[in-house]
């Protein structure tokens, strides 16, 4: 698709492919036995200005959106899903911030995260996933702060963050419409960070809890108005979504790759395995889900960017079409390997298990496929 790419586009996606299989492929399976968060990778993309592609110009970025976040994430993922959410996971922690921040806000934060300060995205709770009204978090005014109190899990970047954005309750008679959205700094006091949790997948990116223990912050750190947490994260996780996908994308793509290599390397019965119409068949079709997956989030993180108003429909389409295809594509390329692709030493068994998470982080696909219904009824009452 570089016909379709701008020239700073094609610099960022080859800058990052380049990234990814020179510095990042080395080392994925290192980071995945080890579990541990790949700061070296974060200091090579901060000094290649990656983390403001999507940043305006204005703070300190390259003044792209989503798509240029999405062209770095697909490549990134294709060296390792698990180390490229150290850049993606910023991006949906920061997102809040460049969508609702005032421009106080904006001038103090945004220049940070471009230069490759680390953000994360605080609203999972125990009781409260998809269901977004359940949130026990709670922020009471107290002068000229706000005092938080509650535990988020299983956030990605936390303890390694150094920006939070966190939805927490300001009126809990309101359910939802009580929420709030604030921004947290480290090493305010009060913040503080629980288990680590060990994955099934995606093991060179940090999960974990964040806890606020009577962690005050000050007024200004509200984003927007109180009231306005729901819309906050729903509005984020709009915008977001497309990275999740283009990661998805990115993890297919390389699982593809790997299964061709290795049916183009591989003799049974005298020839070649790709030799056999059968697995042609199941390539052309990887391929196939492949190609309409990237399409499809090129075509959402388009729309994203130009300014169009009603995006959830076709940012959950493609966070739910990609996942679902990187899945699929993965576990196939596990079938072509074989024994082999149940084997750590082959990369796609580590490939299946990152895709995994697609299909369930912001939004597992059954909420998608009820934001994408939910829409659809929308728009046939407007006709």
């Amino acid at each position: 698709m570089g016909t379709l790419l701008t020239e700073e586009q094609k610099m960022i996606r080859d800058l990052c492919r380049q990234i990814a299989r020179e510095k990042i492929k080395p080392v994925a399976s290192e980071y995945d036995e080890k579990e541990e968060f790949p700061w070296p990778i974060v200091k090579i993309l901060a000094e290649s200005d990656i983390f403001g592609v999507y940043i305006a110009e204005e703070y300190g970025g390259m003044g792209g959106g989503v798509f240029e976040m999405a062209l770095a994430t697909e490549e990134l993922s294709w060296g390792c899903g698990g180390i490229a959410l150290a850049f993606a996971a910023t991006g949906l922690g920061t997102f809040p911030i460049i969508l609702f921040g005032n421009d106080e806000q904006k001038k103090k934060y945004l220049p940070k995260i471009a230069k490759g300060t680390i953000a994360a995205f605080c609203i999972t709770e125990a009781e409260a996933g998809s269901d977004v009204g359940s949130i026990k978090t709670t922020a009471v005014k107290d002068g000229d702060y706000y005092v938080l109190n509650g535990t988020k899990q299983w956030i990605t970047n936390g303890g390694e963050a150094d920006i939070y954005t966190a939805i927490a309750m300001t009126n809990k008679s309101k359910g939802a419409r009580g929420a709030s959205a604030f921004i947290v700094e480290k090493g305010t006091k009060g913040l503080e960070f629980g288990k680590k949790e060990k994955k099934l997948g995606i093991r060179g990116s940090a999960t974990r809890e964040v806890v606020f223990n009577d962690c005050r912050i000050p007024k200004e750190n509200l984003l927007s108005r109180e009231g306005m947490g729901f819309i906050v994260a729903m509005k984020t996780f709009d915008y977001s979504r497309p990275g999740v996908a283009s990661q998805a994308v990115g993890i297919a793509q390389r699982a593809l790759d790997e299964a061709v290599a290795y049916a183009h390397q591989r003799k049974q019965f005298g020839q070649l395995i790709s030799g056999f119409q059968g697995l042609q068949f199941m390539l052309a079709d990887m391929s196939i889900q492949v190609e309409a997956a990237r399409a499809m989030v090129y075509r959402a993180a388009k729309i994203v960017d130009s300014g169009e108003k009603n995006i959830a429909k076709l940012s959950a389409i493609a966070k739910t079409f990609a996942s679902d295809t990187a899945m699929k594509v993965t576990t196939d390329a596990v079938q072509i390997l074989g024994g082999y692709g149940y084997m750590r030493e082959y990369p796609v068994e580590k490939l299946m298990r990152d895709a995994k998470i697609t299909q369930i982080y912001e939004g597992t696909n059954q909420i998608q496929r009820g934001v994408i219904a939910a829409n659809l009824i929308k728009e046939l009452k407007k006709k």
